[in-house]
């Protein structure tokens, strides 16, 4: 069989599938539930075409890697095959231990469970399949590897996923504030003292990398109808939970009901059953769910499944100013009154928090190495001001409630 495959990407054309190997890995049911999870969850309520998943872009940050490794290796950095392999294995499987919708149920389905232990895991069961043939790609993603400047491509502050993700999402949602330079930087970086850098001649590149990392989170990744919607999902699957969980019947996927049954810490997922569970739930499992849930007897259950569907979305309010309880209150009563919802079931309907975007997080440097061989933070080499003003972090609260309840 050829396994030297070519597939049309409509951001970077044709991307190769390099080995035989990563062609047996993308091929397994984990890697290929990932066609069914959107990377960017709910926005598409925003920006209709964001359709992409988490398998378009894992295959954008292989072949991007790729493009790094060369361009390093033309640097006169020495990088052995088998290096190279598990370096692109290790960001095709970075976002493997994604739940539905990425990010959005990371924290009701799975409380306490970051993806990337997930992913982690099922990358060790995968090289356990694979007669060990992954053992160096644990390695650099866990960060054990001896060569640390392999983990930083995969995870830092100006890593492959981003340069990936930056250029996908904007190119899907089609805010061109978002797109960034990606050959340009790619051929910038440079290895120096076994870490990452950006040659001198790349400011301008990581500027504007920042620059729109920035614009992306405000206008796409936070923008306040997708957190809204978010919310009201994250209610969908708490209620849904309270009522397994209390006897009552409630139609799911088994995969699903796993979860909705029970609350699960990372030490269960040695349990390779669980795993593979998990390596089955994605999105469909949710949407499929919706469908026979807005007929159920569970009014809340009911209501949030038709307003997800219909998108009659939660009304929100984003500021800077903290939310005062009296505010809260203010709504709750009112969502009581137009429900007839006892005081704890209209906590489902409604919704506050906080977000944040930090677009250059101190202490994880982007290193540029100067043409005199001194190395600068990326805030201390740019002639913009507004660079050391990225790494703080810009915190907003926000509130939400349902449209048809007046205050």
């Amino acid at each position: 069989m050829n396994k030297k495959k070519i597939i049309n990407d409509p951001v970077y054309g044709f991307i190769t599938i390099p080995t035989e190997l990563i062609f047996d890995i993308i091929s397994h049911p984990y890697f290929q539930r990932l066609r069914h999870i959107k990377q960017l969850g709910l926005t598409d309520y925003v920006y209709p075409a964001a359709q992409h998943t988490r398998f378009q872009h894992a295959l954008g940050a292989l072949h991007l890697m790729g493009l790094a490794l060369d361009a390093l290796r033309l640097k006169g950095v020495e990088i052995s095959d088998e290096e190279y392999e598990a370096s692109q294995l290790a960001i095709l499987l970075h976002d493997l231990g994604h739940g539905p919708f990425s990010h959005t149920l990371e924290y009701s389905l799975l409380p306490g469970i970051r993806h990337e232990s997930l992913s982690y895991l099922m990358m060790d069961k995968l090289n356990a399949e694979f007669n060990g043939a992954l053992n160096l790609t644990l390695r650099i993603f866990r960060n054990s590897y001896r060569r640390k400047f392999f983990h930083q491509l995969v995870s830092s502050q100006l890593d492959i996923d981003r340069l990936d993700y930056l250029k996908r999402d904007s190119f899907f949602t089609g805010v061109q504030e978002g797109s960034i330079g990606v050959d340009r930087i790619l051929s910038m970086l440079t290895v120096h003292r076994d870490q990452v850098m950006v040659e001198e001649k790349g400011i301008y590149s990581i500027e504007n990398f920042l620059n729109a990392r920035r614009l992306m989170y405000w206008q796409v990744y936070l923008h306040k109808t997708t957190v809204s919607t978010e919310r009201m999902l994250v209610n969908l699957i708490r209620r849904a939970q309270v009522l397994v969980r209390g006897g009552e019947t409630v139609p799911a996927s088994r995969p699903l009901m796993s979860f909705l049954e029970n609350e699960f810490t990372l030490a269960d997922f040695k349990d390779t059953k669980l795993l593979d569970a998990f390596g089955r739930l994605d999105d469909n499992d949710i949407w499929g769910a919706l469908k026979f849930w807005r007929d159920h007897n569970d009014r809340i259950l009911s209501l949030l499944s038709e307003m997800l569907i219909e998108r009659k979305l939660f009304r929100i309010k984003l500021s800077a100013d903290p939310i005062r309880k009296s505010q809260v209150e203010k709504i709750r009563v009112a969502v009581m009154r137009k429900y007839g919802t006892l005081r704890s079931e209209a906590a489902y309907l409604f919704s506050h928090g906080t977000v944040s975007n930090e677009a250059y997080a101190e202490g994880h440097q982007i290193n540029i190495l100067m043409r005199s061989g001194e190395v600068l933070d990326i805030a201390q080499a740019s002639e913009l001001p507004n660079i050391k003003a990225l790494s703080k972090i810009v915190k907003k609260n926000y509130l939400c409630w349902p449209k048809n309840v007046s205050l």
